[in-house]
């Protein structure tokens, strides 16, 4: 009995992790995690276009750190209007993503534990919606779906099924039309450029 105690408090030793807010000293780290996850051309994605030369929202980048406090989990979320209403008034939202677990810690459920942190810090900073593009499976058990993104468009290319949204305000989407345009603050330094 107490060799298999043994072994199940080292199973969950080496499977601990904490959220925490992302800080200047993790930029390498989630940037080498993120090339490794989402590969050579997460540049080119519509979403990157809506965060390059900003910053994230205020108090919205999150990451995952193991019991060493190295980074294995990130998620950041990015001011943008989603379009206007029907008075002509840009709608403020949020724009999640990306959202990476380094693959020796998958499964573990850090995907969810960024994502439930960061709807519950972007609802008690009082934002109205998140909006992100990715597979719905998968971000429709956080809430997330494309009824509220129907009149809404990605700047370049996307996969309309793909394009979801969560309201954190019950309507706050109601009459959205047009497309995500940056509204978050700029970098106030132009952003490092790697070798080739």
């Amino acid at each position: 009995m107490a060799a298999v105690l043994d072994s199940v408090r080292a199973f969950f030793a080496q499977n601990t992790y904490t959220i925490d807010a992302e800080n200047p000293g993790d930029v390498v780290a989630r940037e080498r995690l993120l090339d490794r996850a989402m590969g050579p051309n997460r540049r080119r994605k519509s979403s990157e276009a809506l965060r390059r030369g900003r910053v994230p929202a205020e108090g919205l980048a999150l990451v995952a750190r193991d019991e060493t406090g190295h980074l294995i989990g990130t998620v950041r979320l990015w001011n943008v209007d989603a379009g206007i209403d029907a008075e002509g008034r840009a709608i403020p939202a949020l724009l999640l993503g990306p959202l990476a677990v380094d693959q020796a810690h998958e499964g573990q459920g850090i995907g969810g534990q960024l994502m439930r942190a960061a709807i519950g810090e972007a609802t008690r900073r009082g934002h109205g919606a998140i909006l992100l593009v990715g597979d719905a499976p998968y971000y429709e058990r956080f809430g997330f779906f494309a009824e509220k993104t129907c009149h809404l468009v990605m700047p370049g290319p996307f996969e309309r099924a793909r394009f979801l949204a969560l309201e954190l305000k019950a309507g706050w989407l109601d009459g959205a039309a047009g497309m995500l345009t940056p509204s978050g603050a700029k970098l106030s330094q132009a952003p490092i450029r790697r070798a080739a």
